[in-house]
């Protein structure tokens, strides 16, 4: 691979970071003058806040412009169908769309100019090109294709000039003899579904490590691919390289992504300006410090989203990564505001614990947990499977894992130790959390 050039686009992902900032300005002023101008949503929510576009002197001053989040882009979209009054274009303008469901069922879609389109997926050839994939390698895609903002990412995959696989989510023997017969050496799917993948070819006696050509696997969608715990497990099954993603279909797809380094996730910030504040408070936390991830696209032109509350908590460096690159980097996605347990006064997320089960090698590093109330307040039990190797008396394992979640969360849960292969496989992504409170 000496003979390919280092960046994708040397320019913009070097840029010193007062340059940077500089750009970003220029971009934020005139996307919320664009927005504000264009959409009649925008126009409405400036005026109520007493803000306007030409307040706009410094990227400080966009915490004094409002912000936004999943439940105003689906009251609006109801409220004026089909796209709402967020979108700043007519529908002839619109290309593509992307749509994700929510919990009401009811689809929020994300539309998109050609425009849009074409930065989106020059975007994903940069981060899969930061992440190492080359015109020589071979890439299987295996995230849905329905309506789901990271199928089409494969263009991007092709812009970088690899051989691309249109799989999508086929059943995993499928996915399997596509790993058999193409030999494939790059993929990109769910943490969940990596693991289940691997396991279920080592038992069809195939080791993942060693029958197959993977080297690099990239994943989005879940914590896991940014918890070390995790990663080095996925990496000891499939004997290859594994980069996490972050991405929303509010805005496109893969926003963020690690590079061969694998320290932090590099951020669009010439496509993204981003916030990371207190959930309570709305002010920004100290770089290093957990907050809630607030994003603005400085470029979009469908429809721009200004101060989106994304529910995600990470925390964040902007020190330059050894690649050379000085995007601000995510410390990964340490989970989700709506994911998040308040046990006894403690802020309990799942991958904290995932973290803790995943470096045991005497479990499977399968688990799930469970939430109920007791006295009024909230109890949780976390359930665990000892690995195959392990006979006799497993109670040391479930005490093990207390003694952890106490020195690092903060909380003792009950832990339960089951056999292996007790727990449910996930297939794409896993629901870890079972909550058995009564609603009220």
């Amino acid at each position: 691979m000496g003979s390919y050039r280092k960046y994708w686009d040397a320019e913009i992902e070097t840029m010193p970071r007062e340059e940077l900032k500089k750009y970003q300005l220029k971009l934020l002023r005139e996307a919320v003058d664009y927005s504000y101008n264009r959409s009649p949503y925008y126009r409405r929510a400036f005026d109520m806040h007493n803000v306007k576009p030409e307040d706009l002197k410094s990227l400080e001053d966009l915490k004094r412009f409002p912000t936004m989040n999943k439940i105003t882009l689906r009251e609006r979209q109801q409220a004026v169908p089909d796209f709402g009054d967020i979108t700043c274009v007519p529908e002839e303008e619109i290309v593509y769309m992307s749509a994700s469901s929510g919990s009401t069922g009811v689809p929020t879609a994300s539309p998109f100019t050609y425009q849009d389109f074409e930065d989106f997926q020059d975007f994903e050839a940069r981060l899969f090109w930061s992440s190492g994939m080359r015109p020589s390698d071979r890439y299987v895609h295996a995230l849905n294709f329905t309506l789901f903002v990271g199928g089409p990412d494969v263009i991007g995959a092709q812009k970088v000039g690899a051989l691309c696989i249109w799989a999508g989510t086929v059943p995993s023997e499928r996915m399997i003899s596509i790993l058999q017969t193409w030999r494939p050496t790059i993929t990109w799917t769910t943490p969940s579904y990596a693991w289940y993948l691997g396991e279920t070819a080592k038992a069809q006696g195939i080791d993942p490590a060693k029958d197959l050509a993977i080297k690099k696997i990239f994943v989005a969608g879940e914590p896991g691919g940014s918890i070390p715990e995790t990663r080095e497990a996925i990496e000891a099954l499939w004997g290859a390289d594994l980069y996490d993603y972050y991405g929303l279909s509010d805005i496109f797809g893969a926003c963020a992504g690690m590079c061969e380094e694998k320290d932090g996730l590099h951020w669009a910030e010439d496509h993204i300006f981003t916030e990371v504040i207190d959930p309570e408070t709305g002010e920004e936390v100290e770089e290093g410090a957990r907050g809630e991830l607030v994003l603005t696209s400085i470029k979009k032109k469908a429809r721009p989203l200004i101060r989106f509350r994304t529910a995600d908590i990470v925390s964040y460096t902007t020190e330059k990564c050894r690649c050379g690159r000085t995007h601000m980097r995510l410390h990964g996605i340490h989970g989700r505001l709506d994911d998040m347990l308040i046990i006894k006064g403690v802020n309990v997320f799942p991958s904290d614990i995932e973290a803790i089960v995943r470096k045991n090698p005497d479990l499977t590093g399968e688990y799930r947990i469970i939430v109920t109330e007791e006295m009024h307040l909230a109890s949780i039990t976390v359930e665990v499977e000892h690995a195959p190797h392990v006979h006799g008396d497993v109670s040391r394992l479930g005490a093990e894992v207390e003694k952890e979640c106490l020195k690092i969360v903060g909380i003792k849960p009950r832990v339960k130790v089951l056999a292996p292969n007790t727990l449910p496989r996930a297939t794409h992504k896993a629901k870890r959390v079972f909550d058995e409170r009564k609603p009220g």
